[in-house]
């Protein structure tokens, strides 16, 4: 490794972070053992460490044990061995972060990997994941993050999760959907699904996570001028009087 002016840092296998940053968009797992990882997350690794598909028959006591989401087990693999296993995503920020008994809900596309001491669960929001349990986690996010605590509205592209709260509400902002603006967003589709239309609403205890960037790097999403925005699915009658919301949640007002 170079000392500190004289150019970029070099590391081997010994000079490594341990279960640490690298830099703010890589993460190096010291790995012992096995950990979940979300495929095309890991970018180089040190040492004997091998990839294996969930649902092989060697881990189903693992998988059962902590991988509890059919709807997204094709997008994972565990990864057995010792070693450095380095983490990333597309030069996004990356963190990681410790859970103790703990209960967090998190967009599954800023999932990296987690340790097997945390279960996996499919969350009742769509596009979400839930952790349970004592470990420690990865996520990739657009930009810092932010806790804050409720009650609070948060715009969907920039949220990240939530840890011990009240599952959110929807919130529909009806005066802005209904005025100028929002009408022409609506007959148009400039600008995609906007944060001043429609937040998610958290009250009670506990602690929100939020990107400080209201575009999302769900790699299904599609860009649009203003952000991005998943293809929205066929159309579906709504409310009289209020539009349907575009968006990756789907057409909401049904």
């Amino acid at each position: 490794m170079t000392t500190p002016g004289s150019g970029p840092a070099v590391f081997d296998a010994r000079t490594l972070p341990q279960n640490d940053n690298v830099n703010p968009y890589t993460f190096a797992v010291a790995l012992d053992g096995e950990w979940f990882v979300q495929k095309g997350k890991m970018i180089a690794y040190y040492g004997r460490i091998k990839f294996e598909a969930l649902g092989v028959g060697a881990l189903d006591r693992l998988v059962t044990a902590n991988f509890n989401s059919p709807l997204y087990i094709q997008d994972w693999i565990v990864a057995q061995g010792k070693g450095q296993l380095l983490l990333a995503d597309r030069g996004f920020d990356v963190n990681s972060f410790d859970l103790e008994v703990g209960n967090l809900t998190i967009r599954a596309a800023n999932l990296l990997a987690f340790q097997p001491g945390l279960d996996l669960k499919q969350s009742i929001v769509p596009g979400f994941v839930t952790l349970i349990g004592t470990g420690k986690f990865v996520a990739a996010s657009n930009g810092a993050v932010h806790f804050v605590e409720p009650p609070i509205r948060v715009d969907p592209e920039a949220l990240l999760g939530w840890a011990d709260c009240p599952t959110p509400c929807h919130h529909f902002d009806t005066k802005y959907m209904r005025g100028a603006l929002g009408m022409a967003r609506r007959l148009t589709g400039l600008g995609g699904a906007s944060g001043e239309e429609h937040q998610y609403d958290f009250v009670g205890a506990g602690t929100v996570l939020m990107q400080s960037s209201e575009m999302s790097i769900d790699p299904n999403a599609i860009p649009v001028q203003g952000g991005t925005a998943s293809a929205p699915p066929p159309a579906q009658p709504g409310i009289p009087g209020l539009p349907n919301i575009p968006g990756r949640l789907g057409r909401l007002l049904q």
